[in-house]
């Protein structure tokens, strides 16, 4: 392969030769060092020419083969581009975004309980117990109605209008009337 001292970069044809000769070896053993990743194995076969061409000295180094010079350019390539790609953070798929919970904002948490404390307040104390006991007690109305000591139906009625009330004083939560 022909090298001019005048020359800036390596002739194409020479380039175009060099390829042909050891490209497909090339990209096999930068196949095995991407663990198969096929784009970055041909990114750094391509990135390896590159530097052939911009280092046309390298042709008339008198080496029997160019193969073990190009094989050591792209594993410290190889090398390069691992390092570089963990020092960044690690890139996060879109999909993966979507399915990811939102984050939790701590302040609308604490003033969505401040408004629910405030209408729970502002309701009866009858109200207030029924809601006690069937919400945050977790018990059926036939216990609920066993514990305050009123029927049923009376339990029925007044978590209806104890949470007719909520929805009227947490109305900016869009919870409809």
């Amino acid at each position: 392969m022909p090298f001019s001292p005048t020359l800036r970069r390596t002739d194409p044809e020479a380039l175009a030769e060099l390829q042909r000769e050891h490209g497909r070896a090339l990209f096999g053993f930068l196949l095995g060092l991407t663990a198969g990743d096929a784009q970055r194995a041909e990114d750094l076969v391509q990135e390896t020419l590159v530097r052939v061409w911009q280092h046309p000295e390298v042709l008339s180094s008198g080496h029997e083969s160019m193969r073990p010079w190009l094989f050591t350019v792209a594993r410290r390539l190889a090398i390069d581009a691992r390092r570089a790609r963990l020092s960044r953070p690690q890139e996060v798929d879109p999909e993966g975004l979507e399915q990811a919970p939102a984050a939790q904002d701590a302040v609308s948490g604490s003033v969505t309980a401040i408004d629910v404390r405030r209408a729970v307040g502002s309701l009866g104390q009858e109200h207030r117990d029924v809601l006690l006991e069937v919400y945050f007690r977790d018990r059926s109305v036939a216990e609920a109605a066993a514990r305050l000591g009123i029927p049923a139906g009376t339990v029925k009625s007044r978590t209806y209008y104890a949470l007719r009330a909520l929805r009227k004083g947490l109305d900016g939560y869009g919870l409809g009337a």
